[in-house]
């Protein structure tokens, strides 16, 4: 039984819209237009519980909130040969490990 608790829900304003748009990352294709934050976040959260309760009744599955998800905390990229040998490069000159210098780099806002 999925809890729609768990998923993972932000607000952002809309300039289009001129309103608070709540969003559902595991539903992108729903959405909360509303005046507030607080209502936008009401919205979208009610919708997405609505939406999940008619998903069970018809015998579809929900998706797995994010939260509740494993995850390993390995995953593969692929790039460039010249972008590997300048982050190799860089990992040598650091003294570090390429998967230190790429995990840095990824972890920057």
């Amino acid at each position: 039984m999925v809890d729609p608790k768990h998923y993972t829900y932000r607000v952002i304003w809309s300039a289009e819209d001129g309103e608070f748009v709540g969003l559902c990352a595991e539903f992108p294709s729903l959405s909360h237009l509303d005046e507030s934050q607080a209502g936008a976040l009401e919205g979208i959260t009610g919708l997405v519980a609505d939406v999940v309760v008619e998903m069970q009744a018809t015998g579809e599955t929900p998706p797995v909130p994010i939260a509740d998800r494993e995850y390993s905390g390995r995953f593969q990229v692929r790039i460039t040969p010249e972008l590997h040998r300048r982050l190799a490069i860089r990992a040598a000159e650091a003294n570090v490990s390429l998967n230190r210098i790429v995990s840095d780099q990824l972890a920057k806002p």
